[in-house]
């Protein structure tokens, strides 16, 4: 585990995060969900697996979370925490190409970094949060088409944060160079109903997606 500084808008701070270096040349920093941290089995499992491929990876906490506290804090500390992460990666490995990724909230916070100008090579939305659950109205979607890096979003077709799908669909047409990719099925947390389990093996499923893109 390593510490990293972060100067939020309040004053510096630290958060934790494990960084594994790995030998390919790439490095894929992980950020959680809104009710999770870290550690939260999904993101072990998933990180875990592309470690096997060869990828490092840095899974790190927002400041909230190393408060004690549930809910997020403002958008500028999510914001400022993705940049003080980036510049670790960058840092630990100067040759390697960064990706980042995130479930849900995590992902939606680096998207909101890049268009407001973090540098990296691309983003993998684990579950992207349109909107929340039965508020179609409230589209998160503003800031997507500033992005100019590749964005890939994995969604599962039941995905109540996402529906409805042509929503969705209409969302990603008006980013300049994204994909999706679906999982039949999924859930939020990619959960498919009468298919049990555990959610590191679930997280583990999707690293080749991800790997994939990255790849390419």
């Amino acid at each position: 585990m390593v510490e990293i500084a972060v100067e939020l808008p309040s004053g510096p701070t630290t958060v934790s995060a494990d960084w594994s270096a790995g030998d390919n040349g790439v490095t894929v920093i992980v950020a959680h969900g809104a009710g999770t941290g870290k550690d939260h089995p999904f993101l072990t499992g998933f990180t875990a697996a592309l470690d096997a491929l060869g990828f490092s990876t840095l899974r790190f906490n927002f400041p909230y979370v190393e408060q004690g506290r549930r809910m997020p804090g403002p958008a500028a500390h999510a914001i400022a925490t993705w940049n003080a992460v980036v510049g670790f990666a960058r840092a630990a490995d100067p040759d390697a190409t960064v990706w980042a990724t995130g479930k849900s909230y995590g992902g939606r916070m680096a998207s909101m970094a890049v268009a407001e100008g973090l540098e990296v090579e691309g983003l993998a939305y684990l579950g992207y949060p349109l909107h929340p659950p039965g508020r179609p109205e409230k589209p998160r979607i503003e800031h997507l088409s500033a992005i100019g890096v590749p964005q890939l979003f994995v969604e599962g077709t039941n995905d109540p944060f996402i529906q409805p799908i042509s929503q969705f669909e209409d969302a990603v047409a008006t980013c300049q160079n994204a994909e999706v990719v679906w999982i039949e099925g999924g859930g939020h947390t990619f959960e498919v109903k009468g298919r049990k389990r555990p959610a590191s093996e679930i997280g583990a499923s999707l690293a080749p997606v991800v790997a994939e893109f990255v790849r390419r």
